[in-house]
C-alpha cells in the first residue's frame, strides 16, 4: 500500500513538472529589467507603426514633401516653418524649433521644412523593418550552415568553414560598406528574385549576409558538442537514423541558442543600418530611417540639434533595450552562454 502511494505521488510529481519552455518563460518573467526592456521595445514598435496616423491626424503634414514656404499656427500665432536667420549676417533661414506640443512640429522642422517627429516615426518603422528582416535572413542562413557543417562534418564541414572564414576575415563595416557601394546603383538578380537599387531589400540583404559567420560559427561549435553528448550517443547505439537524430535531438537544442541571438542580432543590425544610411549608402530617398534623419540634422547641430539628437536617442534606447532583453533571454534559455553585444 505504501509502495502504491509512493508511486502515485511520483506520477503526480512527474505530471506537475515544468517543461523547459515553461521554466524559461518563468525565469524571464521574473527578470524585471528584461520585461521593462521588452515593454520599451513594444512602445517604440507601436509608435513607429502608427506613423501614418500621426502624420495625417496629428502633424497634418506630409513628412516626405518639402515645405520651404509653409506656415503653421502655434499657440494662436502664425509662424513660418523656415524662419529668417537672426545670427551673424542674418542670411539664410533657420528651421522652426520644437513646440513640445502634441501637434504639428512637436520636434520642430528640418532644413527642408519637414516635420521631424513624423519623420522620426517613419524612420523608426523602416529601421525596425530592416533590422528584423535582416535578422531573419542572418539567423536562417547561419542556422542552416552551422547545423549542416557541424552535423555532417568531413568535407562538408571543411568547405563551409572555409567560406565562413573568408567572410570572417573582412571587418563587418568595411564589408557592409563595400557591398553597399557596389550594389547601391544596380539591381541584384537571384533566380526569379530581383532586388532593385533603392529598394529597402538591398540593405536588408547586405546586413543579413555580413553577420552570418558570427552566428554560424557558435552554432556549429554547439552542434559539434551535441554530437558528443550521451543522449546522441545512445540514439546512435539503438540504431536511430541520422535524420531522426537531427530532427529530434540536435535541432531542439539548437533552437534555444538561436533564440538567444535574436535580440543581439537585432541590435547589431539596427546600428549597422543607421551607419550605412548616415553614409548615404543605406536607405535611399524618399524613404527615411533614423540614420538618414541624423544625416539631415548634421548641418543643424548648432541651431536645431534636436533634428539629429532625436533619432540618435531613439537608436540608443532601442539598442540598450535589446541588450537588456538579450541578457534576460540568455539567462532564461542558456545560462552557460556569455554572448553579449560590445
Amino acid at each position: 500500500m505504501d509502495n502504491l502511494s509512493a508511486g502515485q505521488a511520483l506520477v503526480r510529481s512527474h505530471r506537475g513538472a515544468e517543461g523547459p519552455w515553461r521554466t524559461a518563460w518563468r525565469k524571464l518573467r521574473a527578470d524585471r529589467a528584461a520585461i521593462m526592456a521588452f515593454g520599451v521595445l513594444v512602445l517604440i514598435t507601436a509608435a513607429s507603426l502608427a506613423a501614418p496616423l500621426y502624420a495625417r491626424y496629428v502633424a497634418e503634414t506630409d513628412p516626405f514633401a518639402t515645405n520651404l514656404n509653409g506656415e503653421v499656427v502655434i499657440h494662436g500665432e502664425t509662424r513660418q516653418v523656415l524662419e529668417p536667420s537672426t545670427e551673424g549676417l542674418g542670411l539664410g533661414f533657420t528651421p522652426l524649433g520644437p513646440t513640445w506640443d502634441f501637434g504639428p512640429y512637436m520636434l520642430g522642422a528640418d532644413n527642408q521644412g519637414r516635420d521631424v517627429a513624423a519623420r522620426l516615426l517613419y524612420g523608426g518603422r523602416n529601421s525596425l523593418l530592416i533590422a528584423g528582416a535582416a535578422a531573419l535572413i542572418c539567423l536562417g542562413l547561419a542556422t542552416l550552415l552551422g547545423v549542416v557543417s557541424g552535423f555532417f562534418g568531413g568535407l562538408v564541414d571543411t568547405l563551409l568553414s572555409r567560406i565562413l572564414d573568408v567572410l570572417w576575415a573582412f571587418p563587418i563595416f568595411l564589408l557592409a560598406i563595400s557591398l553597399s557601394i557596389v550594389l547601391i546603383t544596380q539591381s541584384i538578380t537571384i533566380g526569379p528574385i530581383e532586388i532593385r537599387s533603392g529598394s529597402l531589400w538591398l540593405p536588408i540583404f547586405i546586413i543579413g549576409i555580413v553577420y552570418v559567420p558570427y552566428v554560424a560559427r557558435p552554432i556549429r561549435g554547439h552542434v559539434l558538442s551535441l554530437m558528443q553528448a550521451e543522449f546522441v550517443t545512445a540514439a546512435i547505439g539503438i540504431g536511430a537514423s541520422p535524420w531522426r537524430i537531427l530532427l529530434y535531438d540536435i535541432l531542439p537544442n539548437v533552437i534555444t541558442r538561436v533564440i538567444v541571438f535574436v535580440p543581439l542580432i537585432l541590435a547589431l543590425n539596427m546600428m549597422t543600418e543607421s551607419s550605412l544610411s548616415f553614409l548615404s549608402i543605406g536607405v535611399q530617398p524618399p524613404d527615411a530611417s533614423w540614420g538618414t534623419i541624423i544625416q539631415d540634422g548634421q548641418g543643424l547641430l548648432y541651431s536645431r540639434p534636436i533634428v539629429a539628437l532625436a533619432p540618435g536617442l531613439a537608436i540608443v534606447i532601442s539598442v540598450l533595450a535589446l541588450n537588456i532583453l538579450g541578457d534576460g533571454v540568455r539567462d532564461a534559455l542558456d545560462p552557460k552562454s556569455s554572448i553579449r553585444v560590445a
